[in-house]
């Protein structure tokens, strides 16, 4: 393996194709220009989209597989197919050394059964979660987990979680202490489960923990920028995240509509267009895209199956960010934090 990091793209694994796949990892590139890419699907394919991206060319190896993971494929299909399909394959070449990293827009329950299954989880973690990027009021995102991968968790999950979203916190935006605060209905202390109280004074007791554990948040304030992490389980935190995605979209086909209605409206569409354009940008999934399955030994980043070519960049880099700063030492060293306490 070279010296230089690696990063593996399933580049059959987005609804766009390959071309979109590659274009992405190729934009990436420009601004990681220390990695190495291991493309993975129908060779045929990736020459030909690399042929518009001498930069990627140059840095990129080639892993043949005419096996792709659909999205109305069984977990237990995608399993199966494991050392065959351009998703288990660029997932084991994480396994082997081969890459640092494995970047995916394919189906996300093959992907979690597939990177588990490979990679196992970090020693201290029963379980990894998915995580994701929020945008926020603020001028930085809000990182959220668990998005979907556990339906039920005990207290000690929840705290695993917390540790794991603070390190992804600090690499990502710099934060030294990352605010967190676990979902719950109500932010009174006797307010929510069992599991959500226990693991909160777990949070309060843990004092040496790299982050400040601010008690419990409510879903309307996740956006509003109080926090830097909101750790919740995967039930809770699928239902609020596509109940956010769900009002995003809700408001700008509102907009959308509100504005074409008459010819006032579309002169008050022109008049205001600077703003509406900010909202779009600021709403865009592409700008936030790159989930992390986090708590595994080695990194899986799941890029939105829709994403644009500047979406499956940023899902890239995302990877490179967590490759370059070491996200499993850092959780790692909290873990042992939390032992020891």
């Amino acid at each position: 393996m070279s010296m230089k990091p690696r990063i593996a793209i399933d580049a059959m694994g987005g609804d766009e194709g390959v071309a979109v796949m590659v274009a992405g990892a190729a934009l990436a590139r420009h601004r990681h220009a220390n990695f190495q890419f291991l493309l993975v699907g129908d060779e045929t394919q990736i020459k030909s989209a690399l042929v518009k991206h001498p930069n990627l060319r140059a840095a990129s190896e080639i892993l043949h597989s005419d096996i792709v993971i659909t999205a109305d494929d069984k977990v237990s299909a995608a399993l199966r197919k494991a050392k065959t399909s351009s998703m288990g394959m660029a997932i084991n070449a994480v396994k082997s050394g081969h890459a640092s990293a494995a970047v995916s827009g394919g189906n996300t329950g093959a992907l979690m059964a597939t990177a588990k299954l490979a990679l196992r989880t970090m020693p201290g973690i029963d379980r990894p979660a998915l995580s994701a990027l929020l945008p926020t009021l603020e001028d930085t995102d809000v990182v959220m987990l668990d998005l979907g991968a556990n339906t039920e968790c005990e207290a000690k999950n929840l705290v695993q979680f917390a540790i794991m979203g603070a390190a992804y916190s600090r690499i990502i935006f710099g934060f030294d202490r990352p605010r967190v605060r676990l979902l719950n209905i109500g932010t009174e202390e006797m307010k929510g489960t069992d599991q959500l109280r226990d693991a909160a004074q777990h949070l309060r007791d843990a004092t040496a923990l790299h982050m400040d554990f601010q008690g419990f948040v409510e879903a309307d304030k996740i956006n509003r920028g109080e926090c830097d992490v909101v750790v919740c389980d995967g039930f809770t935190g699928n239902i609020a995240l596509k109940s956010i995605e769900g009002t995003a979209r809700f408001v700008t086909d509102l907009l959308r509509r509100a504005f074409t209605s008459s010819i006032r409206s579309k002169f008050g569409f022109l008049v205001s267009r600077p703003a509406t354009e900010l909202l779009r940008h600021h709403l865009d999934p592409n700008n936030h895209n790159g989930a992390v399955f986090l708590g595994l030994n080695g990194v899986v980043v799941k890029s939105h199956g829709s994403a644009n070519i500047k979406g499956v960049a940023h899902a890239v880099e995302v990877a490179a960010r967590l490759v370059e700063e070491d996200i499993t030492a850092r959780i790692t060293q909290d873990l042992a934090r939390i032992q020891a306490a």
